[in-house]
């Protein structure tokens, strides 16, 4: 690898990675840097049309109806944007991020034990994908750690998974917590968070442009309009991550990791979050809220959790001090 120049960094110090997501485990999901570019193009009349066929075929989806955790029927906003284009453009932006950690040398090489830490874990919580979501059958999983301090982790689109040593090594977490970190993640992505972002984007965009054509409001209209698109999205994101808190559960216990694990992780999660705004403030729910969920979710996946296969090796978390010390 070169020499790191041109290198930003944050202020710990660490190098920073420009093509890193916004979104992730302990940021908010405020917005998607391929919404703008995939959802304007299907603003459009056709959009309208097809709006309210996708609204109108909800009825016609199955309900799950199996054991474990349920979390209702997909979003009709995905079928307003095309899933191969949305993991295409994951694809592309993780390969790019992948290859700058690579030059600014934040990328861990195979060979580092928190990088075979997080790949056997992902062996175990990948086969269990296809139930949730069958394109997740062809997807071209790829399990990576970035060596930086930020405390996060975040799945593409695709099956594309980073990890920040920071979540590992400040919280200190176990293998049990990393699973429930990562099926967190992956549920992102088999629940298409992202491309349901794009798909009411590119909705509340054409709502604009009807309202303010319809009653002459120019600018303006599109202004108020887009202020509560905003809103309503806002209330759709703590959703989206409620749902893959409860989705990760179930992977979780179905690939023999506690998940109950959830409770001390969030508990962890709220120590190193001191500071951080209010439930009404914030797209993600408080952790008292999610520490909630998890225990009246338990009872769920707990029969799962007992009847699954134990992970054959447990591993340590990387040496360092836990949060709070």
């Amino acid at each position: 690898m070169g020499a790191m120049d041109d290198v930003d960094f944050s202020p710990d110090g660490t190098p920073s990675l420009a093509c890193a997501p916004s979104h992730g485990f302990a940021h908010c999901h405020c917005g998607d840097k391929r919404s703008s570019s995939l959802g304007s193009a299907r603003t459009s009349r056709r959009l309208f049309t097809r709006l309210l066929g996708a609204a109108g075929g909800l009825a016609l989806l199955p309900a799950w109806g199996k054991e474990g955790v349920d979390v209702g029927k997909e979003s009709w906003a995905t079928r307003l944007v095309s899933a191969e284009q949305v993991e295409a453009a994951g694809q592309t932006q993780y390969a790019t991020m992948m290859k700058e950690a690579q030059q600014k040398r934040v990328l861990a090489s195979g060979n580092d034990p928190q990088v075979q830490r997080l790949r056997f874990i992902a062996q175990r919580i990948i086969p269990l994908t296809g139930a949730w979501n069958r394109r997740a059958e062809q997807w071209r999983w790829e399990v990576n750690l970035l060596m930086t301090a930020e405390i996060n982790a975040f799945c593409m689109p695709g099956g594309k998974i980073a990890f920040y040593d920071g979540i590992l090594r400040k919280l200190q977490l176990t293998d049990d917590e990393v699973a429930m970190v990562m099926g967190h993640e992956i549920a992102h992505a088999l629940r298409e968070h992202a491309r349901e972002r794009m798909g009411k984007s590119a909705a509340t965009n054409l709502g604009a442009d009807l309202v303010s054509s319809i009653f002459g409001l120019g600018d303006l209209g599109r202004t108020v309009v887009g202020i509560g698109g905003q809103l309503l999205k806002l209330r759709f994101s703590r959703e989206d991550e409620s749902e893959a808190d409860l989705v990760g559960m179930e992977l979780a216990a179905r690939a023999g990791y506690n998940p109950a694990a959830g409770i001390s992780l969030w508990e962890k999660m709220a120590q190193a979050s001191k500071g951080a705004p209010p439930q009404f403030m914030s797209t993600h729910p408080s952790g008292p809220t999610r520490i909630e969920d998890i225990r009246r979710t338990l009872p769920k996946v707990e029969g799962l959790y007992a009847r699954a296969a134990k992970p054959p090796q447990r591993f340590a978390p990387p040496a360092g001090e836990a949060q709070g010390k």
